[in-house]
C-alpha cells in the first residue's frame, strides 16, 4: 500500500516521486520512513497520474485549505505529470494548490520552467537555507554543483511573475539571526517572502 496522500495540518500532501537531485544535510529522509505521522513515504514506484488523481479525490477538499505538492522526494521531478494533476484538482476545487519545492527544476528539465506554473499554481515554497552558493552547496549538496544556488534563485525571480504567492525557506538549525536577515534580504531582492522553519524531528 503506497502513501501518495496524507493530510497535514490543515492541507493534503501528494508524494509523487521519491527522486531529488539533492542531498540535504538536514532532510527528514535521513530520520525515518515518514513524516507528521504519516505512513511510510517510500514509493514501491512512482504513482501514476490517475492513481494521484483518485487518491486526492478520497478527501473532502473542502475541509481543508491547501493541497501541497511535497513528500518524500522533489515534486518537480515530475512536473509535467505534477501539472495535469493540478488541473484536475482545478477542474473540481478553488482549493489552493502549493508546490513545495528545491528550486531546480530549471536544471531538472533544461529549461526554464517558471511559465509552466501560471493558472495552476498558487504558491511556490523554494528551501533557500544559504545565503551564498558557497555554503548552499555545502548544506544541499546538490548534484547539479556550483551553479545550483544561481538557478535557484533565478527560478525562484521567475515564479514571481507567473505564481501569486512565492516564499523561500530556510531552516532554524542551520542558518543564524544574522544569516536569517541576509536571506529575508535576499528573498525580498527577488520579490518574494522568507519563511523561518523550525526543524521536525
Amino acid at each position: 500500500m503506497m502513501t501518495i496522500t496524507y493530510p497535514v495540518k490543515n492541507g493534503i500532501y501528494v508524494n509523487m516521486t521519491n527522486r531529488c537531485p539533492c542531498a540535504c544535510t538536514f532532510c527528514l529522509r535521513q530520520n525515518g520512513d515518514s513524516v507528521y505521522g504519516s505512513e511510510p513515504l517510500w514509493l514501491d514506484r512512482e504513482p501514476t497520474v490517475e492513481e494521484v488523481c483518485k487518491s486526492i479525490d478520497g478527501w473532502d477538499l473542502s475541509h481543508y485549505s491547501e493541497v501541497v505538492f511535497c513528500g518524500y522526494g522533489e515534486p518537480t521531478e515530475r512536473l509535467d505529470d505534477l501539472l495535469k494533476v493540478a488541473a484536475h484538482i482545478r477542474s473540481k476545487s478553488d482549493i489552493k494548490i502549493r508546490i513545495n519545492t528545491n528550486g531546480l527544476a530549471d536544471l531538472i528539465w533544461g529549461e526554464p520552467t517558471a511559465p509552466k506554473l501560471k493558472g495552476l499554481i498558487d504558491a511556490v515554497s523554494v528551501s533557500l537555507n544559504a545565503t551564498n552558493k558557497e555554503d548552499y552547496f555545502k548544506v544541499v549538496r546538490p548534484k547539479f554543483g556550483m551553479k545550483s544556488y544561481d538557478a535557484m534563485l533565478k527560478f525562484t525571480k521567475d515564479c514571481v511573475q507567473y505564481v501569486p504567492n512565492v516564499m523561500m525557506t530556510v531552516v532554524d538549525v542551520v542558518t543564524t539571526p544574522e544569516e536569517q536577515e541576509e536571506s529575508r534580504k535576499i528573498c525580498e531582492s527577488l520579490g518574494a517572502t522568507l519563511r523561518v522553519r523550525p526543524y521536525e524531528e
